[in-house]
């Protein structure tokens, strides 16, 4: 796979690729790629609230290890101990640490500030980036930047040396929960990063989520399904929605 390659990424060249989906493995500096095939991934959640809270508890039925972080940790425990012993929770701080993946769902307007107190932690660690910027929420400055410069170009100018991969800030959490591991085609998840690498390690983590990756391309081109794009909100399967985004394949 290439970064001329916009396509939806098959379970046939994932299995050849990257290992198997039910081995939950990641690629990261952090893990040694093939050592364990029925090792689960570890991955680190910023923000467990509406997003957040539902793709992680996706991930830990599909057996991975879940660190849930917010601000107020403490709030967590009831969920937690309801997912059994693969999730856990605790500070921001802890799960970076722990995670060899990071999902970052949190209002747009935390971005520059978690980006001063951890962009360093997270260089070199994959990271999904479900954010949104809405000028209500996030303030206007914040949206005119992601407008002018696309908010694939955005976040990773606040997290500069991370492997940012836009994944599942199109769809509200209600659809995400109610869509997963559907019968059928299985709902896509457009996600677009410059790294093939963490790209590769967010289609599975997509797919174990129980949804289709659609790849669009690089960071710039998460244009495309940011929000009042025409990938936004679109329910649908990956062909058709490659078919709104004119990708081939």
């Amino acid at each position: 796979m290439n970064d001329d390659t916009h396509t939806v990424l098959s379970r046939r060249e994932l299995i050849l690729t990257f290992g198997t989906m039910s081995a939950g493995l990641i690629i990261s500096p952090h893990l040694t790629f093939g050592q364990d095939a029925k090792a689960p991934a570890k991955i680190g959640v910023i923000g467990s609230g509406k997003i957040g809270g539902t793709v992680g508890k996706l991930w830990v039925r599909a057996g991975h290890q879940v660190f849930f972080s917010s601000r107020h940790p403490e709030e967590l425990k009831e969920m937690v101990a309801g997912l059994g012993p693969s999730a856990r929770a605790g500070t921001v701080e802890e799960a970076i640490a722990f995670g060899d993946a990071i999902l970052l769902a949190v209002p747009y307007k935390a971005y520059p500030q978690l980006g001063q107190d951890y962009a360093k932690a997270l260089a070199g660690k994959v990271v999904l980036d479900a954010g949104n910027a809405t000028v209500a929420r996030d303030g206007q400055e914040l949206v005119s930047e992601v407008q002018q410069n696309g908010i694939g170009r955005t976040s990773a100018k606040y997290f500069p040396g991370a492997k940012i991969v836009r994944a599942f800030n199109t769809l509200g959490y209600t659809v995400l929960a109610r869509e997963a591991h559907r019968q059928g085609d299985p709902l896509a998840i457009p996600i677009a990063g410059d790294d093939k690498d963490a790209v590769a390690t967010a289609a599975a983590l997509v797919r174990d989520a129980g949804f289709e990756p659609v790849i669009v391309g690089g960071l710039d081109r998460a244009k495309e399904f940011q929000m009042g794009a025409p990938g936004y909100g679109q329910i649908v399967p990956a062909s058709e929605l490659k078919k709104k985004l004119g990708l081939s394949g």
